[in-house]
């Protein structure tokens, strides 16, 4: 298990130090002078200038990239550009409400999805097993976005049961609920049919298998083989799904941010973009990246740690 973890925690180094390259050369893939697209065309030269050795433009690029992943190393993800605040403050500010609405969508899709799946694996080739089918699939088609603006309309606008615009008052736990419900369900509805149909179609092959052949000639109740025995074996590739959902719904949250005007990951970024702001964007997307991979990484950890077999196929 060590010689597993070392293995995979060097991996995912490398591939954190080659996201935080890609992202120190963000600037740069930008067409034109970085300095005349956040001020405009009718910046002068001084103004250029002025923004040049602010965000120090006048270095190579090598050395500004260096300088970017150095700072970042020891946790300085630079200023605003327009306000001079530090970026690692706003995003400390930010942060909280897109975990939080991520776990949130996590939990909501997980609740709805896996016994979704385990009904329909326990009733096969049933018209309930052939309707779950239909709606599993129907949701992963859904994209997020559509899904909160639908939900939005409806359970906001129209039915006024919800409120549809921010993030509300974590001091007060009820008021934020409220503001969470309707963009947790948007950007978990589409992992509910997706973890669903990977539920389902694990546990048919759990309950196919000889040893389960053999509890039902002990006698064992079906319930017992099914819930106790099949389901616990049958998880296991949906917690290496649940780690790269988490990853993915940190992603998915900018949509679902600036469609409810959440003050979170999202709408930073979103706000960094409209401004021309490089190092809010930089620091932002950095950050929404390092959480991805770090999801990825507990649920190779936690995937390995209940299929050893995993274990031995990655020292291979």
């Amino acid at each position: 298990m060590i010689r597993y973890l070392l293995k995979r925690t060097a991996m995912t180094g490398g591939v954190i130090l080659l996201v935080t390259l890609v992202v120190a050369l963000m600037p740069h893939l930008v067409p034109g002078d970085p300095a005349r697209v956040i001020l405009g065309p009718r910046a002068t030269e001084k103004q250029v200038a002025l923004v040049h050795r602010v965000m120090g433009l006048d270095d190579p690029v090598p050395v500004r990239v260096a300088k970017f992943m150095w700072n970042a190393l020891r946790g300085d993800l630079g200023a605003d550009f327009w306000t001079r605040r530090p970026v690692r403050g706003m995003i400390g500010e930010a942060l909280p409400h897109t975990i939080i609405l991520a776990l949130a969508s996590l939990a909501f899709a997980a609740l709805l999805g896996i016994p979704l799946g385990v009904y329909s694996a326990t009733h096969p080739n049933t018209p309930a097993d052939r309707i779950t089918g239909v709606v599993s699939v129907s949701l992963v088609t859904i994209p997020s976005y559509v899904a909160g603006l639908v939900l939005l309309l409806f359970f906001a606008v129209r039915l006024r049961l919800l409120p549809a615009m921010g993030a509300g008052d974590l001091s007060n736990p009820w008021d934020y609920l409220q503001h969470l419900i309707l963009p947790a369900a948007a950007l978990g509805v589409s992992w509910i049919g997706y973890l669903a149909r990977l539920v389902r179609t694990s546990l048919l092959e759990v309950l196919n298998t000889d040893y389960m052949r053999t509890a039902r000639a002990f006698g064992l109740p079906e319930w017992l083989i099914n819930f106790k025995y099949a389901l616990k074996n049958a998880l296991i590739p949906s917690v290496a799904t649940l780690g790269v959902a988490l990853g993915s719904l940190m992603g998915g949250a900018v949509f679902e941010e600036v469609i409810f005007a959440r003050p979170g990951m999202g709408m930073l970024i979103y706000t960094g973009i409209n401004t021309r702001n490089y190092p809010v964007v930089q620091g932002s997307v950095l950050v929404v990246a390092l959480l991805f991979v770090a999801g990825n990484f507990l649920a190779d950890i936690s995937y390995s740690y209940l299929d050893p077999r995993i274990r031995r196929e990655g020292l291979q």
